[in-house]
C-alpha cells in the first residue's frame, strides 16, 4: 500500500502529551554540572522536557539567564541547582540513585548498548574540553561512550546530554 504519512497537527500533538507541566519527574536527571557554554544549558532543558527528566545545574546566576533564554516553552521546566556539584553527586549516591557518566572511558557502555532507565538515574555531562572531573567519575557506577567515525574527540554536551537523554527515556 502507497501513501502519505498523516502529519498531526499541533492540536492532535497536545492532546497526546502531558496537559500541564511538572514540578519534578525524580526519576531521570540531566547533569551538565560542569558546563564550558552556558547557551548548552537551554537545549538541554528543552531535552528534559521532551524526555520527562529533570536538568541539574551547578548554582550561581551566571546560569539564569542562559536558561531563560533556551526555555521557549514558557513553562516551568524542572530544574534543579547544585550549589556544589560533588557535593550533590555524593547525595544522590547515598538515595541509591545510579550515576552514568558520559565520557571516554575505559570499560565504557556503548550508547546503542544501553537499556532505558528503570531506576533512579543520574547523567553526568562533564566541561566539553577537560570531561567529567576525576572526583565524579569516582562515584560513576558506568561511563556511556557515544561511539563517533569523525576526526572530533567529542560532540557538543548539548547534543550528547540529548542523544544518551532519550536512549534512557526508552524513546531511541
Amino acid at each position: 500500500m502507497t501513501g502519505h504519512p498523516h502529519v498531526r497537527s499541533r492540536t492532535e500533538l497536545r492532546r497526546q502529551r502531558r496537559q500541564r507541566t511538572h514540578t519534578c519527574w525524580d526519576h531521570l536527571f540531566i547533569a551538565p554540572l560542569w558546563p564550558m557554554h552556558e547557551a548548552n544549558l537551554g537545549t538541554l532543558l528543552r531535552t528534559c522536557d521532551a524526555v520527562g527528566a529533570c536538568l541539574v545545574v551547578p548554582r550561581g546566576r551566571r546560569w539564569d539567564e542562559p536558561l531563560a533564554r533556551g526555555d521557549t516553552l514558557r513553562m516551568r521546566s524542572c530544574v534543579h541547582r547544585a550549589a556544589d556539584p560533588l557535593s550533590w553527586l555524593a547525595h544522590q549516591r547515598g538515595l541509591g540513585t545510579r550515576v552514568l557518566a558520559v565520557e571516554l572511558a575505559e570499560g565504557a557502555v556503548r550508547l546503542g548498548d544501553l537499556p532505558a532507565a528503570r531506576e533512579r538515574t543520574v547523567v553526568l555531562l562533564g566541561h566539553e574540553r577537560d570531561g567529567v572531573p576525576d572526583e565524579a567519575m569516582a562515584m560513576a557506577d558506568l561511563a556511556v561512550e557515544i561511539p563517533m567515525v569523525g576526526t572530533g574527540l567529542s560532540l557538543n554536551v548539548a547534543v550528547a546530554g540529548s542523544l544518551v537523554a532519550y536512549r534512557l527515556a526508552g524513546m531511541l
